[in-house]
């Protein structure tokens, strides 16, 4: 019978599992030579973030961990997670965040068929809009609340080049490996989150300083105070309680002989 020890043990070990994870991107040129990759893909490929929301939904939800470490790439988002890597001695590199990289990504795909499933009209219609007005050929266009077979009914028949996921988490990394494993086209599945609401102008971005400065996650707050109440007053506490919690069982193993590299 496992003891409260193993339990603690085990969250450990799936936490520094999913740190050494990371694509950790060093500087402006290994995020451009990031971006190239991305947009050549030979197969189907899932890109997903991982900030301090998706540590915490990981450590209660087995599905979500699960389908974070089956994504191809896995990028840093947020000062969270640079936090944590840090109280690791760990590199963490330039903030890759979904809702700066993505929309770059999204016009490097200028001229190539685009899927957009997530969020609801008239956000979704919006970021329709403004995506063709960047040059992308939008073939496929849903609301992020069907059942997975819809997506993958649909994206078999547009065989679009990106697929953009804003379905919020666990489901979009859910989603994402069944489109993965069905689809036999090379496509780069991305897991954005709220991505298309700002996009589509639901959610105004933070100004400049705050998003440089780490604090955009209190711009949110102070937007949309009851739905992040609980991921970000609630959600960074339990997050660093997390990283304590891993530290403390790390080094406890590292005294055995035990640690993990």
């Amino acid at each position: 019978m496992a003891t409260p020890e193993d339990s603690q043990n085990a969250r450990a070990r799936d936490f520094m599992a999913l740190m050494n994870r990371l694509r950790i991107v060093e500087d402006e040129a290994a995020e451009n030579a990031l971006l190239d990759e991305l947009t050549r893909p030979g197969a189907p490929l899932i890109l997903s973030f991982v900030n301090a929301h998706a540590v915490n939904l990981g450590w209660k939800q087995p599905g979500m961990l699960e389908g974070l470490m089956r994504s191809d790439i896995l990028l840093r988002d947020g000062i969270g997670v640079k936090l944590g890597l840090r109280a690791f001695h760990r590199r963490y590199g330039l903030n890759m965040n979904g809702t700066d990289f993505i929309p770059r990504l999204a016009r490097a795909y200028a001229g190539r068929r685009v899927a957009l499933f997530g969020t609801r009209s008239p956000w979704l219609d919006n970021a329709r809009r403004a995506l063709e007005g960047w040059g992308l050929t939008i073939v496929a266009c849903h609301e992020g609340f069907d059942p997975p077979e819809t997506y993958l009914r649909l994206a078999a028949e547009t065989k679009p080049d990106l697929i953009l996921m804003a379905m919020g988490m666990p489901k979009q990394e859910e989603v994402s490996v069944k489109l993965r494993d069905a689809l036999t086209h090379p496509v780069l599945i991305v897991n954005g989150g709220a991505v298309l609401d700002y996009i589509g102008g639901k959610v105004p971005r933070a100004p400049r300083v705050m998003r440089q400065t780490g604090l955009e996650w209190l711009f949110r707050l102070a937007v949309e105070p009851r739905r992040l109440f609980g991921r970000y007053v609630v959600g960074i506490p339990v997050y660093f309680a997390h990283v304590a919690e891993v530290r403390w069982s790390h080094e406890g193993r590292a005294a055995s002989g035990q640690a993990e590299p």
